[in-house]
């Protein structure tokens, strides 16, 4: 998130937004030198993420729930519904560009279903392509299409996780082979078609930017 939008954000927890001129909350949030045009728009980036609620006509403006309405009509029990990031998707097959900057929404996730009790470190990728159809976790297989949460806590993984790696800027979900014994790393394909795997060395540019940890089917 950027900075400005956190700034906006901590403020509001102590005012209501709507009182204020783009002015006035560029200089509570210690910004006095910025335009309101650029308050503005972090105002709307906030809204559209799902952050803040802005009704123009009760001139309210405030933080919103992590637990949607709907939600709340559901859950009879105590439970913690998680805003896990949607940040684009990642091929099952060949590499597509990935970046923070595909954010794509929020996923409602119920710690529950991912044994989780706080959601920090979690992200969700779309699954494209059918290069993991076979891998499963918690028996559960990614299929396309198929939302798979990543652990971005776990950089550095062992033999038979699977991963979402970062290889020439681009991101693919693949099993993670430590085969250092014979200088390389092989990035596998657990599919009923035919994909080669990716063969790197240990020296290559490449990240490994999490775990996958659970999949929301489609």
């Amino acid at each position: 998130m950027h900075m400005i939008q956190e700034k906006l954000l901590h403020i509001s927890k102590t005012k209501n937004l709507a009182t204020l001129s783009l002015r006035e909350m560029a200089k509570c949030i210690g910004l006095p030198d910025q335009s309101p045009q650029k308050i503005k728009h972090h105002l709307q980036q906030l809204q559209k993420k799902g952050f803040l609620t802005i009704d123009r006509e009760k001139g309210t403006m405030g933080k919103t729930s992590l637990v949607p309405s709907w939600a709340k009509g559901l859950l009879t029990k105590a439970s913690s519904l998680f805003s896990i990031p949607i940040l684009g998707k990642a091929k099952c097959g060949p590499a597509t560009i990935f970046a923070e900057q595909n954010f794509e929404g929020f996923l409602r996730v119920s710690g529950r279903l991912l044994g989780r009790t706080k959601p920090a470190g979690l992200y969700a990728i779309k699954a494209d392509g059918t290069s993991m159809n076979r891998a499963e976790i918690d028996h559960k297989k990614i299929e396309d299409g198929d939302y798979v949460i990543i652990d971005s806590s776990i950089k550095a993984p062992v033999t038979g996780d699977i991963v979402l790696a970062i290889v020439d800027n681009k991101a693919t979900i693949k099993r993670f082979i430590d085969d250092r014994k014979n200088g390389q790393i092989v990035l596998k394909a657990d599919s009923s078609y035919d994909y080669e795997p990716i063969y790197l060395h240990p020296d290559d540019e490449f990240n490994i930017n999490g775990r996958a940890i659970a999949v929301m089917k489609k």
